[in-house]
C-alpha cells in the first residue's frame, strides 16, 4: 500500500476513495479499497490506496485520537509512504476539535511540522482564501453551516477557529505564493515549520491550486484536508512508476432498493422534494421516534411495499424544527436516537433482501455501515463529485454514501441509476 487515509467520518472516506481512485483527470488513480474502522487483518496486496472510515467527528476529542492513531499503525502496517487526515470540506468542528487535536496528534507520531491544512474542494463550491473558508461566494459563517446542529462553524478564519483547538501556533501560505508553484510552496511550508508551525493553512481556490500543493507534497509524510487535497497526490506515485493508474471495475448491482436520509442540510432537503414529486416518501417524526411510536419496522415495511419504486425515509428537518427537538430532548439524545433507527432500519432492508442502498448525512452513513458490518468497500464510478458507488463483494451490496451538502436536485434517482450500473447523472 502507498497511501493511507484517515477519514472522520464514512462519506468523507468515500469521498476522498473517490478522488484518489479516479485520479487528477478522471482517467485513473490508485487501486483503492475503503474500510469500515480499522481492520483486522492486512490489505489484500493490489491495493495501492487505503481508507480507513471513522466515526471521529464528533466524539470528545480524546478519542477520536486515539482511534485515528490506531489507524496511523494499522496503515503504517500496510507499508504506506505518505498519509492524509480527511475531514469535511466545510471544516466541521467545534472549539474543542476534533481537527487540530488529531491533526497535531498525527504530526507528532510521525515526528513532522509545517503540514498542510488544506479543506478547499472547488467542485462543490469550497475554495480558501487569505485562510478563509467560503462556500460558493458566502462566507463559511454566513453559508448555512452557522446552523449545523452539531458543528455550528461560526467562523471562516480557518487559522482562527484552528488555533482555538492545537498548542501551537497555525501558520499560512497564501493565494499568491500558491500560485508561484510546487517550489514555493515547498519552500513556504518548510519555513512555517522552522517557525514551530505544526500546522499550516494553505489557501486553494481551484483544482490547479490543489495540484500544486499536491506536486509540492509529493515527499511530505502527513498531510490533512479535504477530499481535494488528494487531487495531485495519485499522479506523483504514477509518475514514479509506483503504481499503474488503473481504473476499478464495476458492472452494477440490480436488486431491491432503499433511500434513507437523515441529513438536515439546505441540499438534502431540496433533493428530498424533488424526489417526493414522483415517488413515495416517507417523514419521519423526531418526536414520533423519541415515544417510541415510530421504530424500524414501520420504515422497513414503508420501503418493503413500494420495491421498484425509489422508496425514501427521511428525518430532515429546518434548522428550526431540528433546534426545538435538541431544546426538548437534547442534542445527543436525539442523534442517537436518530442513528440507531436508520442502523436497524438498514440491517432490517438488507436481511431482507435490497441490495441498492442509498444514504445521505454523514453520521447516518456512519452508523448505517457499522450496522451492516462491512468490512471492505470497493470504489466504483462516480456518482456525483465527491460521491462513489462503494461495493461489497462478499455481500453482495452497492451502497452510495453522501455528506449533506453533495449532489444535484435529482440525486437519489442518479445513484440508483449508478448503483445499477447506469451512468447516474
Amino acid at each position: 500500500m502507498l497511501l493511507g487515509v484517515i477519514a472522520d467520518d464514512f462519506t468523507g472516506a468515500s469521498d476522498i476513495a473517490n478522488t484518489l481512485a479516479r485520479g487528477q483527470n478522471g482517467e485513473g488513480g490508485l487501486l483503492t479499497s475503503q474500510y469500515i474502522g480499522v481492520p483486522k487483518q492486512d490489505a489484500a496486496p493490489e491495493v495501492e490506496a487505503g481508507v480507513i472510515s471513522l466515526k471521529s467527528r464528533s466524539v470528545a476529542p480524546e478519542i477520536a485520537i486515539r482511534d485515528s492513531l490506531a489507524a496511523l499503525a494499522w496503515l503504517q502496517a500496510q507499508g504506506c509512504r505518505q498519509f492524509v487526515f480527511k475531514y469535511c470540506s466545510t471544516f466541521d468542528s467545534t472549539p474543542k476539535g476534533n481537527i487540530g487535536p488529531v491533526g497535531e496528534a498525527l504530526a507528532a507520531a510521525l515526528g513532522v511540522r509545517g503540514v498542510v491544512v488544506c479543506p478547499a474542494f472547488p467542485a462543490m463550491g469550497r475554495t480558501l482564501y487569505q485562510g478563509h473558508l467560503f462556500v460558493n461566494d458566502r462566507l463559511l459563517n454566513q453559508s448555512g453551516m452557522e446552523n449545523h446542529p452539531q458543528t455550528p462553524m461560526t467562523d471562516s478564519d480557518i487559522r482562527r477557529w484552528l488555533r482555538l483547538q492545537t498548542q501551537t501556533n497555525v501558520g499560512l501560505v497564501a493565494s499568491p505564493t500558491v500560485r508561484m508553484g510546487p517550489e514555493a510552496i515547498r519552500c513556504a511550508l518548510k519555513a512555517s515549520a522552522d517557525d514551530g508551525d505544526t500546522l499550516v493553512v494553505v489557501d486553494a481556490i481551484s483544482n490547479s491550486d490543489l495540484v500544486m500543493i499536491g506536486r509540492a507534497c509529493a515527499d511530505a509524510p502527513l498531510l490533512t484536508g479535504g477530499s481535494g487535497i488528494a487531487l495531485g497526490l495519485a499522479g506523483n506515485f504514477i509518475a514514479r512508476g509506483l503504481a499503474s493508474g488503473r481504473l476499478g471495475s464495476f458492472k452494477g448491482q440490480r436488486g431491491p432498493e432503499a433511500i434513507l436520509a437523515g441529513s438536515c442540510s439546505g441540499a438534502t432537503r431540496g433533493q428530498i422534494d424533488n424526489h417526493a414529486r414522483n415517488h413515495p416518501t416517507l417523514a419521519i417524526s423526531v418526536d414520533a421516534v423519541m415515544s417510541g411510536q415510530t421504530t424500524s419496522s414501520d420504515l422497513i415495511d414503508f420501503i418493503s411495499a413500494n420495491h421498484g419504486n425509489a422508496p425514501l425515509a427521511y428525518s430532515s428537518g429546518t434548522p428550526e424544527e431540528v433546534g426545538h427537538a435538541q431544546r426538548r430532548y437534547g442534542r445527543d439524545a436525539v442523534a442517537e436516537k436518530l442513528d440507531a433507527l436508520f442502523a436497524q432500519t438498514a440491517r432490517g432492508l438488507v436481511d431482507g433482501g435490497v441490495q441498492r442502498l442509498v444514504v445521505a448525512g454523514g453520521e447516518t452513513s456512519g452508523a448505517v455501515a457499522l450496522a451492516l458490518g462491512l468490512d471492505e468497500l470497493s470504489i466504483g464510478p462516480e456518482v456525483s463529485p465527491g460521491v462513489p458507488v462503494l461495493f461489497s463483494r462478499d455481500k453482495e451490496i452497492a451502497l452510495a454514501l453522501k455528506s449533506g451538502n453533495f449532489g444535484g436536485p435529482a440525486f437519489f434517482t442518479d445513484a440508483l441509476c449508478a448503483l445499477a450500473g447506469g451512468n447516474g447523472a
